[in-house]
């Protein structure tokens, strides 16, 4: 006698997935639809439900997904022999991936995938259209991507911060997306920062003071996710905290874009790009610290700032400049007198070594300093005068070297313009073989695009102009803020000066020795150098 047949029983996966792409579609890409679809398709086909496995808002090129992982692990397990899902792009849309699991996992595990809208049943043989369906899927995912980048573009053109929290300092604006609003909470702290930058303590030390003062880390204020950080770490500054602070462009009321990227739509992995790639909006919202401020901690920070062995912040760090060499001076005490020396010589080209007193440079700068405040103080239209009488000295030296430049190069120009009607009248009565003539051409029109370039940029240094009385009067505006200084600050010397240049010591011919010594003040330049006797 026949036995009856037994029904295989199968244990059945009902797989959902919906990234934020899919919502677009409305209702027909749902969970709900999809949980509805499968149900019907369960129990029409007398199929054991084993479980409901659910990723919402997940990208289908990423495989890495909670619900998907967790379906895989009941796989192995023996728990399911079937996996249903509402088509092929549900399952994934990286057709190598997906191919990977419909073609090669799913029999390897001796389980049946079914995607009811796509008719494919791996139980019922070859699928031919599958390996298609999954290209076309992926097709889809490539030009979601695109358009999703080209929206960004566009609101990242017109300036918008998106990111998963704010930076320290800001929040978000509730009535406009992507626009940062000042968050005078905590905005102090930065602020605070920026200040001890300025006045020449490096990220160790302004990372110490604001824990001796217990002020909360960025983490404290803006947790990643649910992940707060226990009370014990609250006050741990570090370093790179300080720093990436710092260096954040953010803070002058500019966005930038593209730090970081993704090799590939599919790829889960970020990676950073190089700067050239990032792109700058400007004064997209309102900035915690000026321009000028911020360059100039960028300045400090390239210079990595040291303090003095004493603790106290090296008040000249990156700012004396030898006059041979253009390197900067560095920090040299001897046998306990406190001074700066020119070590080039040691390291890359040769230069006289010479140093100069810290003594010294901080008594002739405190004068300086000193005489121009109190002449401000008496009668600004004088200040303003020496300073307009000195720079119109200092550009009227490099204007003439400009002209004389410029006279060269368009003298030249027109020396090609002769060469090449001779060498053209050359060729053209064969006194020089076509190769000769080539080669003389391709030099001469190398040299002429080079000069045509370099005319051009000499012409807009000769003619753009400057309003010295503007800049006059700022360093004028930042003196009065120093009145009658007795004392010298990182602060008071990074706002008010450019660069200190040493001289080598030269001796006297009646005896002894003397020392140049050039202080470029900010937008104004070199008032008058003062020459010390040694």
């Amino acid at each position: 006698m026949k036995q009856p047949t037994i029904a295989k029983v199968y244990n059945t996966a009902l797989y959902m997935r919906l990234s934020k792409d899919d919502e677009l579609k409305g209702d027909s890409a749902s969970i709900q639809t999809q949980r509805m679809l499968l149900n019907e398709y369960a129990q029409e086909h007398r199929m054991n439900i084993v479980d409901e496995y659910i990723d919402d808002g997940w990208s289908g090129t990423n495989f890495n997904r909670p619900g998907f992982k967790r379906m895989i692990e009941d796989i192995e397990e023996g728990k399911i022999n079937c996996v249903i899902t509402k088509d092929l792009s549900r399952l994934g849309r990286n057709y190598i991936m997906t191919g990977q699991y419909t073609e090669i996992y799913f029999p390897s595990k001796n389980v049946r995938y079914i995607a009811v809208n796509d008719n494919v049943d791996t139980m019922a043989g070859d699928n031919e259209l599958a390996p298609f369906l999954n290209i076309l899927n992926e097709m889809q995912a490539r030009q979601t991507s695109k358009k999703v980048k080209s929206a960004l573009a566009t609101r990242k053109g017109k300036g918008a911060y998106y990111c998963t929290t704010p930076p320290l300092g800001y929040k978000r604006d509730p009535e406009q997306k992507g626009h940062l609003l000042v968050d005078t909470e905590h905005s102090w702290i930065v602020e605070k920062m920026f200040r001890l930058a300025v006045q020449g303590h490096g990220c160790k030390t302004i990372a110490r003071t604001l824990a001796e003062n217990q002020i909360p880390i960025p983490r404290w204020f803006y947790p990643m996710g649910t992940i707060r950080i226990s009370e014990e770490k609250k006050f741990e500054w570090d370093m790179s905290t300080v720093l990436r602070i710092l260096r954040n462009p953010v803070y002058m009321g500019d966005t930038v874009y593209g730090k970081y990227k993704k090799p590939s739509f599919k790829s889960p992995m970020v990676i950073s790009a190089p700067k050239s790639e990032w792109q700058t909006v400007e004064n997209t919202h309102e900035p915690l610290v000026s321009r000028e401020e911020f360059y100039l901690v960028q300045e400090l920070i390239e210079g990595r700032h040291r303090q003095l062995k004493s603790g106290e912040p090296n008040l000249f760090s990156r700012m004396l400049v030898c006059s041979t060499c253009g390197n900067h001076l560095h920090y040299k005490p001897n046998n306990g007198r406190k001074r700066f020396m020119c070590e080039s010589n040691k390291i890359t080209k040769p230069c006289p070594s010479h140093y100069i007193l810290y003594d010294t440079i901080y008594d002739l700068v405190l004068k300086r300093l000193q005489y121009y405040t109190s002449i401000v103080q008496k009668d600004e239209d004088e200040m303003l005068e020496m300073i307009l009488r000195s720079n119109r000295r200092n550009e009227r030296s490099e204007r003439r070297r400009i002209e004389e430049e410029l006279r060269r190069a368009e003298k030249r120009l027109d020396e090609l313009d002769d060469l090449f009607v001779k060498v053209y009248e050359d060729r053209s009565f064969g006194k020089i073989p076509g190769r000769v003539f080539e080669t003389l051409t391709g030099k001469y029109q190398g040299e002429q695009a080079s000069l045509t370039e370099k005319v051009s940029k000499l012409k807009e240094q000769l003619y753009k102009t400057t309003d010295e009385t503007e800049n006059a009067e700022e360093w004028i505006k930042l003196l009065k803020k120093y009145t009658r200084p007795t004392e010298l600050t990182r602060e008071m010397l990074t706002a008010l000066i450019q660069k200190i240049v040493v001289h080598e010591k030269v001796a006297n011919p009646n005896g002894g020795k003397t020392q140049e010594i050039e202080i470029f003040y900010r937008f104004v330049g070199n008032i008058g150098s003062q020459t010390l006797a040694l």
